[in-house]
């Protein structure tokens, strides 16, 4: 969406985003990556984010695109599903926002799992922060703009080689030149996040980093954290980079969403309430920062319980309905939608119940 940086929420503090850096914590020296840490009456653990397999992208609020690559089902477009059916296990920010969005959308992502076509601008966000992560293993001296620069080509050399699916988006390019302004793009968006942080000032002792709790309720909370900031006196500041532009005031709650989940969770893994959230938005040079308290967290906490309540009820009787948006226009699913004049596939799993 475009917008300035007044457009930025502001912090508990009252202070506005703005396009100054953000001075950083004082860094702490990096933790191994794989730890277990029981929360409260619960089973956690805190594991690599490349040892498991994430939940797929979604847009977010000012067109940003959570970091749970992979979606379920997909390969080429048209592709059959890798896994079979099966009932909701977890919740991660991705798929919450898809049920709120459109209760359709989140059972053809998570239940029948059909294939979605790898998008310019998700694979850029997935570009751009595999760079930036990758760039924090140089010495702190040598994290300049020109060595992120280089990294990207490898970077994109590797995505492909991973997900050959990727391929398909630039097929009718032959030449290559939507290619390279496309790659012109994804430089220009790591050129300004240094702009808005210092890396030399900066050690995280988390990167990408998958994380799952499970709360009393037996409901596990999944998903992955771009880096994780720890200062010595153990205020912990989880960060996430968006490659869109920052929103609006008016859906900067819609924003903060995923990050308030992922405070939810550090609190229930470690009894530790984040000292600072902080979104940084690499599409329009805005940093919106948030600290929460635990009252904000067990509001997340009640929120949650009640959409997997509604997300349980949809999975036992069958009933998932399209709620029309403007987003609708882009989304991969319109042939099976009824609101596009499409049909649904047969659902895959047993009703076992038929009302509320």
């Amino acid at each position: 969406m475009e917008t300035s940086s007044q457009d930025g929420a502001q912090s508990r503090g009252g202070t506005a985003a703005d396009r100054r850096p953000v001075p950083p914590p004082e860094p702490a020296a990096p933790r191994a990556s794989a730890v277990t840490v029981p929360a409260a009456g619960a089973p956690a653990a805190v594991v690599p984010a490349q040892t498991v397999a994430a939940e797929p992208p979604a847009a977010g609020a000012g067109g940003a695109v959570p970091r749970e690559t992979g979606v379920p089902g997909a390969g080429a477009a048209g592709g059959a599903a890798t896994r079979s059916p099966a009932p909701p296990g977890s919740l991660s920010p991705s798929r919450a926002s898809d049920f709120m969005r459109c209760p359709l959308l989140y059972r053809f992502r998570v239940i029948d799992r059909l294939p979605e076509k790898p998008s310019e601008a998700a694979t850029r966000g997935t570009l751009v922060h595999a760079t930036l992560e990758r760039l924090f293993d140089a010495p702190a001296a040598e994290r300049t703009v020109s060595r992120a620069k280089a990294l990207l080509p490898d970077q994109w050399d590797r995505l492909r080689r991973e997900r050959p699916e990727l391929t398909e988006l630039f097929a009718d390019d032959p030449g290559g030149e939507r290619m390279a302004r496309w790659l012109a793009q994804a430089e220009q968006l790591v050129e300004r996040w240094f702009a808005l942080e210092d890396p030399t000032r900066l050690e995280p002792a988390e990167r990408e980093l998958f994380v799952e709790a499970e709360l009393e309720s037996g409901l596990r909370l999944r998903g992955i954290i771009d880096r994780v900031d720890v200062a010595p006196t153990g205020e912990v500041r989880i960060v996430d980079y968006k490659t869109g532009r920052a929103p609006r005031p008016e859906y900067a709650d819609e924003a903060l969403f995923q990050m308030t989940f992922y405070a939810l969770v550090v609190w229930r893994l470690k009894g530790i309430v984040p000292r600072r959230l902080q979104l940084v938005y690499l599409g329009s040079g805005d940093v919106l920062t948030y600290d929460p308290v635990p009252a904000d967290l067990r509001r997340v906490e009640r929120k949650l319980l009640a959409l997997w309540d509604a997300i349980r009820q949809a999975t036992e009787t069958g009933d998932w309905r399209p709620r029309p948006t403007r987003l609708c226009g882009w989304c991969d699913h319109q042939a099976h939608c009824p609101e596009f004049g499409g049909t649904p596939p047969p659902y895959p799993l047993p009703v076992t119940r038929t009302g509320p």
